[in-house]
């Protein structure tokens, strides 16, 4: 065998030196070496659906869009978000466990909850430096999507139990630094869901996986239904909607004692105002209050 590979390199070198151009053979497999696989084509990239919002719709609505005009309702939440912000940056006046998860909810029904939470996120989608994720966690009643115009479908619950990916589940907007989650499909077990081990890793994994991601939780009524208070337990920061005029201090200091636990409370008054023509969402004005372990100062 070796005998034949030198008489063959040898007449290869004759060849080339009478000037004819041989092009140099392929490499020849080693005994028993099986061919290189090609690699596999790349995977395709995994994204959300997104849906369009009709912003337009929206703003006759009442909801604060991004390139909506300056108003007073706009300011004010500009002025809602900014502590909620400052401590969900870790630079507030203590470190909070995942200040970027934030609740908003109300003692009662009707006080404005869903409209406060809208709101408050389209307002931080217009931040520079965060996004913002808007959960419907108000898994007995939703009603962010109907606000918004879009079907409901699969989301927090069937997240819970693993029958959905996380992509399949959330939803991308025109709105670039806004995404939806929807509550998802009903169960009569939602509580012992949202009290399980899986929702507390599904909440760490929301707040730890992006750095710059603000979470806004639309909860149900604290005095309504158990699921709030199992969802406050896990949450950083919580806002409480409270209808000037309609809701009782009994009721709001019931609606606290549930949420002791939690290191930032505020409270939201909301004026709605009484004349019949008013569109639901006008005449908001807020006043903020704040406790850190203690009892939180009455808004003004």
């Amino acid at each position: 065998m070796s005998s034949l590979i030198e008489k063959a390199a040898q007449r290869l070198a004759q060849l080339r030196a009478a000037g004819v151009e041989v092009p140099e053979p392929a490499p020849i497999a080693a005994a028993g070496a099986s061919a290189v696989a090609a690699p596999p084509p790349a995977a395709p990239a995994v994204t959300s659906r997104r849906v369009e919002l009709d912003l337009d719709l929206l703003a006759r609505n009442g909801i604060v869009t991004p390139n909506a005009p300056r108003s007073r309702l706009g300011d004010q939440f500009r002025v809602i978000k900014r502590p909620l912000l400052h401590n969900a940056s870790g630079k507030g006046a203590s470190t909070i466990n995942h200040a970027n998860l934030i609740m908003i909810t109300s003692a009662l029904p009707g006080e404005g909850k869903t409209f406060t939470a809208l709101n408050l996120a389209m307002s931080i989608a217009t931040e520079l430096d965060h996004t913002v994720m808007l959960v419907d966690a108000d898994v007995a009643r939703p009603a962010v999507l109907k606000n918004l115009g879009l079907p409901e479908g699969p989301g927090l619950l069937d997240l819970i139990d693993g029958s959905v990916q996380m992509h399949e589940a959330l939803l991308r907007t025109n709105v670039d630094k806004l995404t939806l989650l929807p509550s998802g499909t009903p169960h009569q077990r939602a509580t012992e869901m949202l009290a399980s081990e899986g929702m507390r890793r599904l909440l760490d994994d929301i707040a730890n996986r992006y750095p710059d991601r603000i979470v806004i939780f639309d909860s149900p009524p604290l005095l309504l239904t158990t699921e709030s208070r199992v969802l406050a337990t896990n949450m950083g920061q919580i806002v409480i909607v409270v209808q000037a005029g309609r809701t009782k201090q009994s009721d709001v200091q019931a609606a606290l004692d549930t949420i002791e636990a939690c290191p930032v409370r505020l409270m939201l008054l909301n004026q709605v105002r009484s004349e019949p023509e008013a569109a639901y969402g006008y005449g908001y004005g807020y006043g903020y209050g704040h406790g850190r372990g203690g009892e939180p100062k009455p808004a003004t």
